[in-house]
């Protein structure tokens, strides 16, 4: 802690220093002066620039008020000229003037009306559907035919370099670890939890897919492969207006949902809101086969589960923007949801001394009912110091995770006649949790001038899960349910992580850099109130980050970035809970997890703007790994998560967009990898696994006429190895068609995913004592069918609401 509070006081001391840095900074002089048209009325919003007397070289830029007056901060001595330009007048220049210890005011400029003026011009682009930017790659999911009726973790998977698993693990580049964060926050959920809050968020209130794969020190340092950040649709316009759109969907079973988003801009104020609602009906079959061997003797297990679920979600923002005056906003966001799903599940198994002889069978029947409530409120405040980008911003967030889980199970076992062997077994399982979840964070940023930046900031954040699972079983006689000690457990999680970071930017000519530190100390503690087991952890740890970009050419431009990262365990995988599917299959938690800790490097090469590659490689140690184990005494298996010694991943990313005639469009990207996983001593032998693997993206979109928009998107993944798995092929197609209606305010849709059904899950494994094969098709094929409507005022444009990190984010040079 004493280390801890050092590093932060000196961070404190260098925020302290760009203050100080700043105040001289205002010291210098102001330029200032008034524009005029040739009527002598003030002219507002001209493009002024501030010019070098001696070789014309720009200095600083600004724009006129609605008064016609501009200014320019922090000018250092010389000769200057100041350049007017403006649609429909002719350039002006004023005279030379020098700047010297006083404030400078120029003379006043009069513009003359050009020769031609132009009129009304009516742009209609749209963004292609990948961009490649400095320090990130951008998927922009609002053109895409296919985001319709789909949740947004169905259009994560086909950002580029994205994977999402059986288990809705996500993978980016081939590795797990990834931070997910909704318009620049953290979501801070568990895997199952993430699942759940992204299946529950309409595809239609998405606006565009970040893939950030190396971060700079202003992020959170978890995540060690990397940051996808989920921008939502902000409403752009004056006066009121939003959007309405609903959804129906076939597949196994019917699907739909539905969605209202409204905004209203009035002077200062600015209120924004959104409901959705929503329900589908989902099938899912499983199929495990596996041997135990048990003190040299084999028993074969051949199961099939069917997993029929029936979810429903109810997801809700309200927010609202006031500006104090023009350097001051302030703004409070409220937004959660409350999502339920039922399962009924059937377990059959089949269990034999030899291969295809059945001696025993076991059949499970479980209900499961679950339920997640969420609501968060943002306090967020932002500054504008002065016009050259020198800002400080506060966010404050509380948010509240309340989820149940109750679960009967019915265990019946026969002979391999079909005989009862004995009794059933009825197990009732309730598990609520509660996560409380609070953040405090300030950034500042100091322009030094066009080509250096500095910026720093702190921040705290606090997180408590309570977990109790009261398991019980029922009596065979009286058939009253009794407390089962071996499995009850009540566990309470809590954490506090302090962090500070600095960055440093600088551009030299064609080349950007920049430079960071983030320190981030935690303390946590785990305590298994049942079991009286405590684990108490403080580690205080340095995370450094380079970013490199350089213009070899118009065409040609390159980079290099490093940073180090952590991640930390998630909270469910801390619970030491064991939950069964059935008498032999099981999963549970860990309580002793460490942190992992991972070294990034990447190069990027783009063509033209046009092509994008990079090569990149990570070392990892502790990888914390989900991994399927054998209980031989028990005869069963498990899956738990634990601490393996080490990962290196070696990436190769070519992203390119395409243009084969002025209709047909598209996008290709090719992901390939070599993983290798190193662990001693895992069921009593040294793992080292690892294999190339490759996954193939190509989206075409075609422009039939002015209304009419197809698209068609094609993806393979080739077999791939992760610690003791080994997995399958992959291939699908989705296709999509849309059409604009009501003078393009509304838009119909219709889509199918995986068109041919032949997505599905495999993989198996063969190490030590561990051999199993497992088969999964869920519900894959769905067809889609949308309507959208906008209304309202939609002709003049307003400031778009935003969070504290947005705007510093968007003006880094050369990091996130």
């Amino acid at each position: 802690m004493k280390t801890h509070y050092k590093l932060l006081i000196g961070i404190i001391i260098l925020l302290q220093t760009g203050m100080a840095m700043a105040q001289v900074a205002k010291s210098q002089v102001k330029v200032s002066g008034t524009i005029f048209d040739n009527n002598s009325k003030v002219l507002p919003f001209a493009t002024v620039a501030l010019l070098k007397a001696k070789d014309s070289s720009v200095v600083k830029g600004a724009i006129t008020n609605d008064a016609g007056l501009y200014s320019f901060d922090r000018i250092g001595q010389g000769s200057y000229i100041v350049r007017v330009t403006t649609v429909g007048f002719l350039k002006a220049y004023s005279k030379s003037f020098a700047v010297a210890q006083q404030d400078v005011h120029v003379p006043s400029i009069q513009l003359s009306a050009g020769a031609k003026a132009l009129g009304p011009v009516n742009v209609n682009a749209a963004r292609p559907l990948i961009e490649r930017k400095l320090d990130r790659m951008v998927m922009n999911v609002e053109n895409s035919v296919l985001a319709a009726g789909n949740d947004a973790m169905e259009i994560l998977e086909r950002a580029p370099g994205v994977t999402i698993d059986k288990d809705d693990n996500i993978s980016l580049k081939g590795k797990q670890g990834v931070t997910v964060m909704i318009n620049d926050k953290p979501t801070r959920l568990s895997a199952s939890q993430l699942a759940t809050l992204l299946r529950s968020t309409d595809g239609n209130n998405i606006q565009s897919i970040e893939v950030i794969t190396n971060p700079s020190a202003k992020y959170d340092a978890a995540g060690n492969s990397g940051i996808i950040n989920i921008i939502l649709k902000k409403n752009n316009s004056v006066g009121t207006n939003g959007s309405i759109s609903a959804t129906g969907a076939i597949g196994i079973y019917p699907k739909g949902n539905a969605s209202l988003s409204l905004n209203h801009k009035e002077g200062n104020l600015n209120f924004f809101g959104s409901y959705s609602i929503g329900s589908r009906q989902r099938a899912n079959n499983i199929y495990i086969d596996r041997v135990i061997d048990s003190i040299g003797k084999q028993t074969y297990f051949t199961q099939h589960t069917f997993m029929p679920s029936t979810s429903y979600n109810n997801t809700y923002r309200l927010g609202v923007d006031y500006d104090m005056g023009k350097k001051n906003t302030i703004g409070f966001l409220f937004s959660g949801y409350y999502n339920g799903e039922n399962d009924n599940n059937v377990n059959n198994t089949v269990i034999g001394s030899k291969p295809g002889l059945t001696d025993s069978l076991q059949n499970t029947t479980s209900t499961i009912g679950q339920t997640y409530g969420n609501y968060e409120f943002d306090l967020y405040d932002k500054f504008h110091i002065d016009s050259l980008g020198q800002d400080i911003s506060i966010d404050i967030d509380y948010a509240k995770f309340t989820n149940t889980n109750n679960a009967l199970y019915n265990n019946y076992y026969f002979l391999g006649n079909g005989a009862t062997q004995h009794k059933p077994l009825v197990q009732r399982n309730q598990s609520p949790s509660n996560i409380q979840i609070n953040t405090e964070k300030i950034d500042y940023t100091l322009p030094f001038n066009k080509n250096m930046k500095f910026e720093a900031g702190l921040k705290s954040s606090y997180v408590k899960t309570d977990n109790n699972l009261q398991a019980q079983l029922q009596d065979t006689i009286s058939k009253d349910f009794v407390n089962d000690g071996s499995r009850t457990n009540h566990f309470i999680y809590e954490e506090t992580v302090t962090a500070g970071y600095i960055n440093l930017a600088k551009t030299y000519k064609k080349t950007q850099v920049q430079i960071g530190l983030r320190l981030e100390d935690t303390h946590s503690i785990g305590n298994s109130l049942t079991t009286k087991q405590i684990v108490d952890r403080e580690y205080t740890d340095l995370f450094p980050s380079i970013f490199i970009n350089h213009s070899l050419s118009a065409k040609h431009d390159i980079g290099f970035s490093y940073s180090r990262r952590i991640d930390r365990p998630q909270y469910d995988n801390l619970n030491p809970f064991q939950y069964n599917l059935d008498a032999y299959t099981y999963s549970k938690g860990n309580p002793f997890l460490n942190p992992q800790y991972t070294h990034s490097f990447q190069f990027d090469y783009t063509y033209a703007k046009f092509i994008n590659a990079s090569i990149s490689y990570s070392h990892t140690d502790d990888v914390i790994s989900q991994i399927i184990l054998p209980d031989n005494g028990r005869k069963s298996t498990y899956q738990t998560t634990l601490n393996l010694n080490t990962q290196d991943v070696y990436n190769i990313n070519i992203n390119s967009p395409f243009q084969f005639a002025k209709w047909w469009t598209g996008n290709a990207n090719i992901n390939a990898n070599y993983l290798v996983i190193k662990s001693k001593a895992l069921l009593g032998g040294n793992l080292d696994a690892g294999a190339p693997a490759a996954q193939i993206r190509v989206t075409q979109n075609f422009q039939l006429n002015k209304t009419l928009r197809a698209e068609l998107s094609t993806s393979y993944n080739t077999p791939q190895t992760y610690a003791v798995l080994k997995l399958n092929a992959q291939y699908w197609a989705d296709m999509g068609i849309s059409q604009l209606l009501f003078n393009k305010a509304a838009t119909l849709k219709f889509s199918v995913s995986d068109i041919f059904d032949t997505r599905r899950n495999a993989a198996s494994s063969l190490y030590q004592s561990l051999n199993f094969a497992f088969h999964q098709k869920g519900e894959t094929r769905v067809a889609r069918l949308t309507f959208t409507y906008n209304f309202g005022n939609s002709k003049i444009k307003a400031r778009q609401h935003s969070t504290g990190a947005e705007s510093e984010k968007s003006r880094v040079n050369g990091g996130g």
